[in-house]
């Protein structure tokens, strides 16, 4: 089976593939402070739970925003699978075009997440990814990667204003019953939820205008569903569309290629 790995600012996500089929998936805290070792015994503990050989990986690739925890999963695979890990960045071979002033800029999720949607829809296609830092992506009708935007993440946008409002609580990011709150929390919610909704779908609306095509517009990331429901732009939750990318990826690097 394929290990798939995505290392993200706050969660790392991982997955279990037999051929194409998704056969398990984990998301778990990302941890720089966690050892090589640390993160084999994680992973083996979630194997045992879930009743999964840790033999059964023949192949693991990482996708990773966090470059200390690169070298550790590249150091684990070795020490533990007896796999060298194919990483995303410099020398794997995407098949897609990257239109940015400094490819090596892009983060390896928002690559990861393009092929995947353009090998999934075959169309123009805006993808927002909900993790620590939102991002939109545009990929064009050939299969280009054209750039796009990193805004804050809704749960930073949260924290920020509990750690910089001292009289602020902590509060959970849910859609509130109505925007007026008749109360702090409510306030808080409000804004927050509403707010954000709303950059979302103003964002899409411009980038959709700027690349004079009429992209599709896709989410993916933890509170994907949560914004979905309320934005007037999103037309499709992928909750697993990193995930895929890796295993795209893997398939494009580890198969000859086709006359």
């Amino acid at each position: 089976m394929l290990l798939v790995i995505d290392v993200g600012n706050s969660n790392t996500v991982l997955g279990l593939y037999d051929g194409d089929q998704l056969v398990r998936d984990w998301r778990i805290a990302t941890d720089t402070a966690k050892t090589v070792d640390e993160y084999a015994v994680l992973i083996r503990e979630l194997f045992m739970f879930s009743e999964i050989e840790y033999g059964c990986v023949r192949d693991i690739i990482v996708s990773s925003v966090v470059p200390v925890l690169t070298g550790v999963l590249e150091r684990m695979s070795l020490r533990y699978f007896n796999l060298k890990a194919y990483v995303i960045g410099p020398g794997i071979r995407t098949g897609m075009p990257i239109h940015y002033e400094n490819p090596k800029e892009v983060g390896a999720d928002r690559i990861v997440n393009a092929v995947a949607g353009f090998e999934k829809y075959g169309t123009a296609l805006i993808i927002v990814d909900f993790g620590t830092a939102t991002t939109f992506d545009l990929v064009n009708a050939k299969g280009h990667y054209c750039g796009g935007v990193i805004a804050p993440g809704i749960m930073i946008s949260a924290e920020a204003l509990f750690q910089k409002a001292s009289k602020l609580p902590r509060v959970d990011v849910i859609r509130p019953p109505s925007v007026i709150a008749k109360n702090t929390v409510g306030a808080m919610q409000s804004g927050i939820f509403f707010g954000y909704v709303g950059m979302v779908d103003e964002i899409v609306t411009r980038m959709k205008a700027e690349s004079r095509e009429a992209p599709r517009v896709i989410a993916t990331g933890g509170l994907a569903r949560l914004i979905a429901e309320e934005s007037k732009t999103i037309e499709e939750v992928h909750e697993f569309l990193t995930l895929e990318g890796l295993r795209i990826l893997y398939d494009r690097n580890t198969q000859p290629p086709a006359h």
